[in-house]
């Protein structure tokens, strides 16, 4: 998985009585794509998503589902424990991009990895997660 990451535009402007001081005040804010990676399996999740943006064959008018193709979603960090650590709520993901077979070279020693590229309109941590108590062991 690629990094959660936003940006947000600088405006640079002057004041009237001041014209050799720029001042910088923030713009509009942009969430950069998540990527998610994965072995190929046959799992059809990642497809069946890709597909409400875009379905080849679904009739003309069809081939995008308005209705459902947004997703918010949940991130989940956990620790070696297999506990929660941290989470992120992000908004209304859709796949702008699919990638179902990588390319495939005899020669490479890699495996095959299937990727979405996620579209995003925010996201936030989940204040609800709070830091697990590591567990303590014993001496015996």
């Amino acid at each position: 998985m690629s990094g959660l990451r936003r940006i947000t535009e600088v405006i640079r402007h002057r004041e009237g009585g001041d014209p050799s001081t720029t001042r910088k005040s923030p713009g509009l804010t942009d969430f950069a794509p998540i990527i998610l990676e994965r072995g190929v399996t046959h799992d059809p999740e990642f497809e069946n998503w890709a597909n409400k943006v875009w379905s080849l064959g679904a009739g003309l008018g069809a081939e995008v589902s308005l209705k459902d193709f947004r997703k918010d979603i949940v991130l989940e960090l956990h620790n070696e424990a297999g506990q929660v650590v941290l989470a992120y709520k992000i908004y209304r993901c859709w796949v702008s991009e699919y990638e179902v077979m990588p390319d495939l070279d005899a020669n490479a020693n890699a495996v095959a990895i299937e990727h979405i590229t996620l579209e995003n309109e925010g996201w936030e941590r989940d204040p609800s997660v709070k830091e697990p108590v590591e567990p303590s062991f014993k001496k015996s």
